[in-house]
């Protein structure tokens, strides 16, 4: 009988992926692995795990052998190394296309509201400043430019359902055909991008190519007065450099549901600053993107347990 290993969690509890191994006939046990050391001593004897941000890496990999399938909760797979994965014979899977139209509707409304100043308006009227010209000047949204920087399933979606609200979408993806850009996206490179957009929606997995891409050079290349929106990962925005284009005012408002530390500190910059609306990590969510997720991610490990193959391949492994 097939051994799984949920590794971590914050759900409020597991027992959709729980129901779904055991029926198919396979052990399951879950943790809360935070560290290596934590995945090492608790992955001892299972065939495979089902996880969501415990680290898995060379060292792990290493010391657990017996793992042969690491699945993950997620479309992204920044926690898990499928470099060292693929050295050590580890099949790497993942939910890709769970919550398109969330995260896209995310970005939107994100990016909408800093474009109308919503949550700015909002603030000010806490504070009994009730005036329409309280948070600055509004630019027509009809008049501006949308910059998508990737275009995989989320950002063609954000594309689709911005691109009537917004002037014109352009996009920036060195590893999608011409063929797969819509007729409504104009190609554009990276450095066009920010030069061109009013407003930037970073829609990029994590890697280290993408690391810090949102930088300060790239910032000081937007239009003074323009916005950045990213509901993709944390570590794709330099937040140092955010902060600083914000007080300068080269940024009219940032938009955040992701952080490179999540939650953020008590006392960091983001959490006072004026222009920055955050959200927690909540792009992906609704209660059906959620079922969808984690039925997904916890099929992987039954299909490979049964076929020797996971649905939704990051990355092969041994037979």
């Amino acid at each position: 009988m097939p051994r799984f290993l949920i590794t971590d969690y914050d759900f409020h509890d597991v027992d959709l992926e729980v129901g779904l191994l055991r029926e198919a006939g396979m052990e399951v046990s879950t943790a809360q692995c935070k560290t290596e050391e934590d995945v090492i001593a608790a992955a001892r004897g299972y065939d495979g795990v089902l996880t969501q941000y415990a680290p898995m890496n060379a060292k792990v990999f290493g010391a657990r052998p017996e793992v042969r399938i690491v699945s993950r909760f997620g479309a992204g797979f920044d926690t898990v190394n499928v470099s060292d994965a693929k050295k050590h014979g580890v099949w790497v899977a993942n939910s890709p296309d769970y919550g398109v139209g969330e995260v896209a509707t995310h970005a939107l409304a994100l990016a909408l509201s800093l474009v109308r100043h919503v949550a700015f308006y909002d603030r000010d009227i806490r504070r009994a400043n009730w005036h329409y010209t309280s948070a600055g000047v509004l630019r027509r949204p009809a008049e501006l430019t949308l910059g998508v920087l990737g275009l995989g399933r989320i950002g063609k979606r954000m594309a689709s359902i911005a691109r009537e609200t917004f002037r014109e979408v352009i996009a920036c993806d060195p590893y999608i055909p011409d063929s797969d850009f819509p007729p409504y996206v104009r190609r554009v490179d990276r450095a066009t991008l920010f030069r061109e957009s009013d407003l930037v929606s970073s829609h990029v997995p994590l890697n280290d190519e993408t690391r810090g891409l949102v930088d300060a050079k790239s910032l000081a290349s937007m239009k003074r007065g323009s916005w950045i929106v990213n509901t993709a990962r944390g570590g794709v925005v330099d937040i140092d450099a955010l902060v600083e284009a914000l007080d300068a005012e080269q940024l009219d408002g940032a938009a955040l549901d992701v952080l490179p530390v999540e939650p953020p500190p008590a006392g960091h910059r983001l959490l006072s600053h004026p222009r920055v609306i955050l959200t927690p990590h909540a792009a992906f969510y609704s209660a059906e993107a959620e079922r969808e997720l984690r039925r997904k991610a916890a099929q992987n490990l039954v299909d490979w347990a049964t076929t020797g193959r996971p649905r939704y391949v990051v990355s092969e492994g041994r037979a």
